[in-house]
């Protein structure tokens, strides 16, 4: 009898099919008998995974299902939504999606419309209107407008929500795409304008262009009317890296291009191209950010860096001018320096000024920073002061780097719908008084709840910081939803949801958020207490945050339910294989699982540098403790589980999801699986879509935990 599976997989591009380990590095690799559900569009897998659905939908289907679907799609689709917006040229731009546009619009209008309550929205681009007329289920991956004219802009549309997209140059006055214009196929990567007639292309061209992980290794300089495999290449990283970019800087009296080469995820070379292509590398570490704003160089370091007879401390923000720095000069200011309780989450240029948010001990504080002739000046601003609630979120950005002094500002919180706005920084720093343009709307009522903020020993000793959004009114255990991520140096912070507030909220549900270690809450030494062989310190932590929760009185084990996806799906992978008796249930969704050969598909290979090498033996040998996949054990007792991921997915391959469900089944768990055929690593690519998969997962989350 053929075993299931055998077929090969098609795709539309390299990164969109498992890769087939060598006989070598697969020679003491355990026995998988689901290795044909690595095979994405097989005929035996995809009957396989038809079969899991149809029973997901039998279990999970019904009117509570039907309820909250409707309730999370009409947030979704609310027409009172914020619409988030970019400036370009005197308009602003937004993409929208509701009911009649599932795929979306591309649109602009003016800052005097849109201050109104009803703005007068231009299209540009109906992208339902282009998927029928194409057969193609387009999903909007953003558009990079050629500045300062502003006629023309080269829009990034994916097939399905992959990540691999194509790129089309399109004329913002007649509002079609530029016939002979800049065309990519597709492939990861992308293309940005260096004038009207010359990009910067990173894309799969041919074999030897891409890394083992998938991504583009060439950067070409695309000229309107070359073929695109005859564009010059301008640099080359080792096919073993991660990726390259490419960008131009058109800041008037400081144009420059910049090449990226990332090594892995956390180390990169930045050079300046010069004249005949030479290339200057900016000196400093690998593991450091590099930012470029006219004459200043910012560096952000990830390790502590010994330079011009000091040493300055991982997780600063340093400043030097570049043009003495790239002579040799180390003269270097420190623009911010963490504590064992404060990090740097975010940086923002205005024209003369640096906006830097900063977190203490997960909670927001801004800053305006003002290069002078006497040195930086400092001014710190208050979230309250921009409309955000004490236990909340603010994100700012600059409205354009090189003509404006203006920031867009959102604030948010659990409770709190979010606000989006404007403010103008003043020459001295000071932010003038902030114009509140939109407000969300309130999907529930936040009046019922409470957020606090908690600690928690962790087995090592380490504290361990979360979030809770409790009912005021609880008496006894409530149902509770515990969210992790931890990894990849990614901070949990405060936001609004409507639909977890409808959904679970308002329904008496109370809410957690850990910030456990692998994220960014303390900065990169937060990030890199749970690397690679520390991994099963994030996983301890967020054990440690369950039973706390227990410890509280706010639920109990049997009424406690946990929610990750991605790296996120990892860590509930190991929840449910390492620490069952202390969730009622799990819901795991676009999942890593099997860390054996989690490098081998898709883009797994440019992870190593966070999870380790399971070819290497030494990093096996750690790997193997916290790889879900390799601890199932027949007999023991897991919490009942969904796991939910897509067909679309070429970022983490959706055979995690699929073998972990197969083998959880062989040995009588109780679990569920659905995989979403369109949505790539997001899961869904429409808010319907969007709606039924968080329907899903809560239905299931009820139907466990609920009275």
């Amino acid at each position: 009898m053929t075993t299931p599976g055998t077929s090969s997989t098609t795709a539309t591009a390299p990164t969109t099919a498992a890769r087939t380990a060598d006989d070598a590095a697969q020679a003491e690799a355990p026995h998988d008998p689901h290795l044909w559900l690595e095979d994405v569009d097989g005929d035996d897998a995809l009957a396989w995974v038809r079969e899991r659905n149809a029973e997901a939908l039998e279990r999970l289907g019904g009117d509570l299902q039907t309820a909250i679907r409707d309730e999370i799609l009409e947030v979704l689709d609310s027409k009172d939504k914020i619409p988030g917006v970019g400036e370009a040229g005197g308009y602003l731009y937004n993409v929208w999606q509701d009911e009649q546009h599932e795929r979306g619009l591309w649109r602009r209008t003016t800052l005097d419309s849109y201050r109104t309550a009803e703005p007068e929205w231009d299209v540009l681009l109906d992208l339902d209107a282009l998927s029928e007329a194409e057969g193609v289920g387009w999903v909007w991956h953003g558009a990079s407008i050629l500045r300062p004219d502003c006629r023309v802009a080269l829009v990034d549309l994916s097939r399905g929500g992959s990540d691999a997209d194509v790129t089309r140059e399109f004329d913002l006055e007649t509002r079609t795409f530029v016939e002979d214009g800049f065309r990519r196929p597709e492939a990861k990567g992308g293309v940005g304008w260096i004038d009207q007639d010359t990009t910067w292309l990173t894309t799969d061209t041919g074999e030897g262009s891409t890394t083992t992980s998938g991504y583009p290794r060439q950067v070409r300089r695309w000229t309107r009317g070359t073929p695109l495999e005859e564009a010059p290449v301008v640099f080359e990283a080792e096919v073993t890296d991660l990726a390259v970019s490419a960008h131009h800087d058109r800041s008037p009296g400081f144009e420059r291009d910049v090449v990226v080469r990332a090594t892995d995820f956390y180390h990169q070379q930045v050079f300046l191209v010069g004249e005949g292509d030479a290339l200057t590398r900016i000196d400093v570490p690998d593991s450091a950010e590099v930012g470029l704003h006219r004459e200043w160089l910012l560096v952000e370091l990830r390790e502590d860096w010994a330079v011009g007879g000091r040493t300055y401390a991982g997780g600063s923000l340093l400043a030097a001018r570049l043009d003495p720095f790239l002579a040799g000069d180390r003269e270097l200011e420190v623009l911010f320096a963490p504590t064992p309780t404060s990090s740097l989450a975010a940086s923002t240029w205005t024209r003369s000024h640096l906006v830097l948010t900063t977190l203490e001990d997960v909670t927001d504080r801004v800053h305006v920073l003002t290069p002078t002739a006497a040195g930086w000046h400092r001014v710190e601003v208050a979230p309250a002061d921009l409309g955000a609630p004490t236990l909340g979120t603010v994100v700012l950005r600059a409205v354009d780097s090189i003509d404006s002094e203006d920031v867009w500002f959102t604030v948010t919180g659990f409770l709190t719908p979010s606000t989006f706005g404007r403010a103008t920084i003043g020459p001295d720093g000071v932010v003038g008084e902030p114009e509140h343009l939109k407000a969300g709307p309130a999907f529930f009522d936040g009046s019922t709840h409470e957020v606090t903020q908690h600690r928690v020993t962790s087995a090592d000793g380490t504290v361990i910081p979360y979030f809770l959004v409790r009912p005021r009114a609880a008496v006894g255990p409530v149902p509770t939803l515990l969210y992790g991520y931890g990894g990849f140096e990614i901070s949990l912070r405060p936001s609004y949801s409507g639909g977890l507030g409808r959904a679970w909220l308002a329904r008496g549900g109370a809410y957690a958020l850990a910030n456990i270690r692998g994220g960014g809450e303390y900065g990169p030494r937060w990030h890199q207490l749970a690397l690679r062989e520390n991994r099963h310190r994030a996983y301890e932590d967020f054990a440690a945050v369950a039973r706390d929760l227990v410890d509280r009185g706010v639920t109990t084990p049997d009424r406690l339910g946990a929610q990750g996806g991605s790296n996120g799906g990892l860590l509930m992978g190991n929840m449910v294989t390492q620490y069952p008796e202390l969730f009622g249930a799990i819901v795991c969704q676009v999942p890593l699982l099997d860390m054996r050969r989690y490098h081998l598909l898709l883009a797994g290979a440019s992870w190593a540098a966070e999870y380790g090498d399971p070819d290497d033996p030494a990093d096996w040998a750690f790997l193997q403790h916290w790889s879900p996949y390799h601890l199932v054990e027949p007999g023991r007792a897991y919490p009942p589980l969904l796991l939910t991921t897509s067909t679309r997915d070429d970022r983490v391959h959706p055979g995690h999801a699929r073998k972990f469900a197969a083998l959880l089944r062989e040995v009588g768990a109780d679990v569920t699986s659905y995989e979403n055929i369109e949505g790539g690593h997001g899961g869904a690519a429409t808010n319907a879509q969007a709606a039924h998969m968080s329907a899903l997962a809560y239905t299931f989350l009820w139907q466990q935990l609920g009275d």
